[in-house]
């Protein structure tokens, strides 16, 4: 048999095997945001390691950190072939609200062809397809074509504060020819999918304040300036509401156009506005001059408010001019575009708009660069070929909207590309009720992983 027959027949005969390791890993509470289970944080980092050891890598040991710890593993064993960083996370969300899931969230169930549990397609289920791509190697041919270096860490969930410091602290045992990340989407079901881009983000607070202490409305509406009304107005003056687009100068500046070619190819794509419009529940969309509903997702700008908070908000009825107001309110972005230039464009605009009357303050929360990687660059094609073989349809090349801010980091540090081959599905439900990963999927990623391996090894 050749070396993908064999691959695949391995895969099949350990289906059950892998199944089971795959519900141990999802049993575990990794829920990185709850300081009651740091315990369980560390237990998945102990488990993860052990099952990289397991499968083959000379290396595994876990990095301490401030918060969670980072698992670090390599196979070094392919003289001469190119190395593969594969990055991932084993920390989960909260499982809330626990009373609308189907089966209890940490306690993996077979449904439908899906395994259901929290984690599942957000990140563990997708991370392992690589741990068990790596010991599919080596088990069937006593080698793997490329080398490999795994970083998994356990604070994806909160923002990532500490990964880029391990990052750089360790950068020399890190270095890589490639990316590798699976923690994405496919487009729809049966088409497989390469993420080449990435939006970034700037998250900021807003708050605003006014008289020493709330006031009565009858008493002094009208004579003191309601700081409730000048955050909305402040906030409403960011978008223009005939084009849609956000009215910040300079905010459009440094974005990187959509090419013909691409809008050519996201027009082949199976999407359906009014399916879409009517999945989310809302009679309308959101407009911006000529830009299609997947153009504003995956590469145009966005101004978001996330969270608002004033005055009184209770049962009933409290006539009061509140004293302060507070907004959450987080810019994705979009290639070139820069977090910090557009925190400072942000604050400037509202500091202009701003009445007299109140007081501003703005906290930078956090934010990450945008990513972009050409589609036609060799090792984002070598990992094309890798996912047609496994899943006998050549994948489709698309954008998101989301974010995953080390992405940048690693490209800029290692000046290598990256490559988001992700396995998951629109309606995994990641970090809601009922979270799911296609068991098919599961199988035929850690088909096309190996095959990636082997695709990257062939380019050099």
């Amino acid at each position: 048999m050749s070396n993908a027959e064999t691959i695949l027949a391995h895969i099949e005969e350990h289906r059950g095997q892998w199944l089971d390791e795959v519900c141990e890993f999802l049993r575990i509470p990794s829920v990185s945001t709850d300081a009651e289970r740091d315990g369980e944080v560390r237990r998945a980092a102990e488990w993860l390691a052990d099952k990289l050891r397991a499968a083959g890598c000379e290396e595994a040991e876990l990095w301490e950190t401030p918060g969670h710890p980072v698992v670090y593993a390599a196979w070094r064993q392919a003289e001469g072939a190119p190395t593969l960083l594969v990055y991932g996370h084993y920390d989960v969300q909260p499982e809330e609200p626990v009373d609308l899931w189907e089966s209890p969230p940490f306690e993996p169930a077979v449904r439908d062809g899906r395994l259901w549990a929290r984690g599942a397609a957000d990140d563990k289920g997708q991370l392992y397809i690589h741990v068990k791509a790596l010991e599919s190697w080596l088990q069937t041919a006593g080698t793997c074509p490329a080398n490999l270096v795994f970083l998994m860490e356990g604070e994806e969930e909160v923002g990532s504060p500490n990964i880029q410091d391990a990052v750089r602290k360790h950068q020399a045992r890190l270095a890589c020819d490639a990316v590798v990340i699976s923690d994405t989407i496919m487009f729809a079901a049966g088409l497989p999918s390469i993420t080449y881009s990435l939006r970034g983000l700037t998250y900021l607070q807003l708050d605003v304040r006014g008289p020493k202490g709330d006031l009565h409305s009858g008493s002094f509406g009208g004579a003191v300036v309601n700081p409730a009304e000048a955050l909305a107005r402040m906030i409403a003056s960011c978008r223009d509401p005939q084009s849609g687009q956000v009215a910040i100068p300079g905010f459009y500046d440094d974005v990187v156009p959509l090419t013909d070619e691409e809008r050519k190819e996201w027009e082949k794509l199976p999407f359906d506005e009014d399916a879409y419009r009517q999945e989310l529940g809302v009679d309308g969309l959101l407009e911006e001059g000529e830009y299609g509903v997947l153009e504003r997702l995956w590469a145009r700008p966005t101004f978001e408010v996330n969270g608002l908070l004033s005055g009184f908000t209770g049962k009933g009825s409290k006539t009061v001019l509140p004293a302060k107001a507070m907004a959450k309110v987080s810019m994705r972005l979009v290639a070139n575009q820069d977090p910090d230039v557009i925190a400072d464009l942000v604050e400037e605009h509202l500091r202009r708009v701003k009445p007299a009357g109140v007081e501003l303050q703005v906290t930078r929360m956090h934010g990450g660069k945008p990513w972009l990687t050409p589609r036609d660059h060799p090792v984002m094609q070598a990992a094309g070929r890798a996912m047609e073989r496994a899943f006998g349809t050549a994948p489709a090349f698309i954008r998101e909207g989301g974010s995953i801010p080390l992405v940048s980091l690693l490209e800029e540090l290692f000046e290598v590309p990256s490559v988001l081959m992700g396995i998951g599905l629109p309606d995994e439900n990641a970090h809601a009720p009922n979270e799911n990963l296609d068991l098919g999927n599961f199988y035929a990623g850690i088909a096309s992983a190996a095959f990636f391996y082997e695709e990257l090894a062939g380019l050099k």
